[in-house]
């Protein structure tokens, strides 16, 4: 076997532990005391009071990010224990070098703690032999990234962008990942290099890494998007002809379907893009099946983008790795670890009521809000000054002037499992389920190796995926809600964060091809203020309410009956009057492996 044919073993000293026997195999290293002492640290006391809990004993090729000699130094011994059964020890010089990796917490599992061990001996060959084996190792991981994009946005959230990177720039290093460093001056720089960053320069690095929050990574999002991404425009909201048909008496929820001939189907009205877009998909070694030029696509199954959170919420990041820890992420990017997500495709068509149809394309990956949402990133706006801290009290001045919106929103269909109900049937039966309350059923939460996330996982699959895009809607049906709404939210993953701990809807996916449709109906304040509550709560149920509407779907589109509509993309604000939207499943991969719990 190949581990075998690989495995060595020598004497060694490890830092503060003692004489070892050092193994390693094609799985990792693994180290034994030869000291009697060490086999039982976990029995070690002085004066009856414990000291050293079991010590590790392995590592994970894995789990390892870097092995560093650092020449001759200091090796702390252990040794026997005095008369009082305390530990002795004593510093010699050797030649040295160390592995560093990482393990996870044991209280949260998703946050991941920086270890190094360090290993001596007096045979300088010995450790450079040790350090030649472990590299050869780890070189043969071919998702770690080599060359990476780095943007640090200094103003994000608390204003420690650049403190941030400073503190992680020696991750990268050690690992020996090259890293081009931008450090943006002005709103939209990143946007602008990398709408004019050139196909080839881009095919030369593995990916992009932001430090900073959601907004900021919208902004290199829809630089890398915006003039690569070739696919057909979802359907202005005018071009959904349809008859309408009452599905409930208690409801203005309308259900809809669109006239459209057998060689149409809805994403492909009002495409600029043609069908060419989806000529230029990398094959799985990585070269242009037709296009010799070398376009740079997506889905891309070499580059990468990955996010150090320096934000005011970093729910991307919290969806992603579980956690919202700098040294997590960088450790998950190193690693090359890889997760596909869902992306929405927003278009714009007109900007206010009286606006000319000049269709305008954005992209969101977490959520995309009108009402509510839209009116508290535009409070904020003002103050920003205030750091995070700007969104508690924007929110709570437009909670309290609890503004109200009429609106039109058309939505695809998606067919249930015959266990579930409809959404017509479900919001049907909801004043019968508030009486006798019948078990809910249990939720299946996106975690790491998601079976319903990795149906998309592969390559193939992936291109698969998009260049089918649109003709599971052949035959879709439109349904239509009409009425007034404190707020329109489409969540594209859960949206976790620290103010909603299980997020907007807790069951979201990464990349099951679905956005979730959220409609807040106009209420009493005081039941939108126990929605909210339930947001706050963990294992809370905020769509349990007869004024919420939620809808898996993967298209829809809005009209405001007003004059101007403000929405907010991934926490930037977008001006739109009419829009339409649709998500690509696993369109774009992250360096992250989900979230543990």
């Amino acid at each position: 076997m190949d581990g075998e044919a690989s495995a060595m073993s020598s004497n060694l000293f490890l830092d503060h532990v003692g004489k070892v026997v050092l193994s390693i195999n094609s799985d990792g290293l693994s180290w034994k005391s030869v000291d009697s002492i060490n086999n039982e640290l976990d029995g070690s006391s002085c004066l009856g009071i414990k000291l050293i809990s079991k010590p590790e004993t392995d590592i994970k090729i894995a789990n390892v990010y870097a092995v560093e000699f650092v020449d001759w130094g200091l090796i702390h011994e252990s040794s026997l224990p005095d008369a009082g059964g305390c530990l002795l020890g004593r510093d010699s010089e050797m030649y040295r070098f160390t592995v560093h990796g990482y393990q996870r917490s044991k209280k949260q599992p998703s946050l991941w703690l920086l270890v190094a061990y360090t290993f001596g001996h007096k045979d300088l060959q010995m450790c450079q032999n040790w350090v030649e084996q472990i590299n050869d190792l780890i070189s043969k991981d071919a998702e770690r990234p080599k060359r990476l994009l780095v943007f640090v946005h200094p103003l994000s959230g608390k204003r420690n962008g650049c403190k941030v990177w400073e503190d992680l720039a020696p991750i990268f290093s050690r690992a020996k990942v090259e890293t081009k460093v931008t450090v943006t001056k002005r709103a939209g720089h990143a946007l602008d290099v990398m709408t004019s960053i050139t196909d080839q320069e881009l095919y030369s690095y593995d990916g992009v890494v932001v430090v900073g929050g959601d907004g900021f990574f919208s902004e290199i999002l829809n630089g890398l998007l915006c003039s690569r991404h070739k696919a057909p425009y979802p359907p202005a909201p005018e071009n959904i002809h349809s008859v309408s048909i009452p599905v409930s008496d208690h409801s203005e929820t309308e259900l809809t379907t669109a006239h459209q001939g057998e060689d149409q189907h809805p994403l492909l009205q009002n495409s600029e893009a043609g069908t060419s877009g989806f000529l230029n998909f990398r094959s799985g070694d990585g070269s242009c099946e037709a296009d010799q030029d070398r376009v740079f696509a997506f889905p891309n199954k070499h580059f990468r983008l990955g996010i150090i959170p320096a934000g005011s919420t970093d729910a991307i990041v919290i969806c992603t790795t579980g956690t919202r820890d700098a040294i997590t992420s960088a450790l998950h990017i190193v690693l090359g670890k890889r997760v596909c997500l869902d992306i929405a495709q927003v278009v714009r068509w007109k900007m206010t009521a009286s606006s000319k149809v000049e269709p305008l394309v954005r992209y969101a990956a977490s959520f995309a809000g009108y009402g509510f949402y839209g009116d508290v990133i535009s409070e904020s706006e003002q103050y920003r000054w205030m750091g995070p801290k700007r969104y508690d009290y924007a929110g709570t001045k437009v909670f309290l002037k609890h503004r109200s919106y009429e609106a039109e929103i058309n939505y695809i269909e998606v067919k249930t499992n015959a266990a579930e109900t409809t959404p017509q049937e479900s919001f049907r039966n909801n004043r019968l389920c508030k009486l006798w309350n019948p078990p809910k059923k249990p939720k299946t939460i996106c975690r790491v190796n998601c079976s319903v996330c990795n149906e998309v996982g592969s390559t193939a699959q992936m291109l698969k995926n998009a260049a089918n895009h649109g003709m599971q809607f052949k035959d879709a049906r439109w349904l239509r809600s009409k009425g007034r709404f404190l707020s329109v939210g489409a969540a594209i993953i859960s949206c976790r964060n620290e103010r909603a701990p299980d997020g907007l809807v807790a069951d979201a996916h990464l990349a099951d091809g679905l956005l979730h449709l959220i409609l807040i109906k106009d209420c009493p304040l005081a039941l939108y203020l126990w929605h909210l509550t339930q947001l706050a709560r963990k294992d809370g149920d905020p769509l349990d309410f007869k004024f919420v509407e939620h809808y898996k779907t993967p298209a829809f589109t809005f009209t405001s009956s007003g004059e101007e509509s403000v929405w907010n993309l991934d926490g930037e604000l977008f001006q739109a009057h009419q829009l339409s939207a649709q998500v690509f499943r696993g369109l774009i991969s992250l360096f992250a492996a989900g979230p543990e719990l």
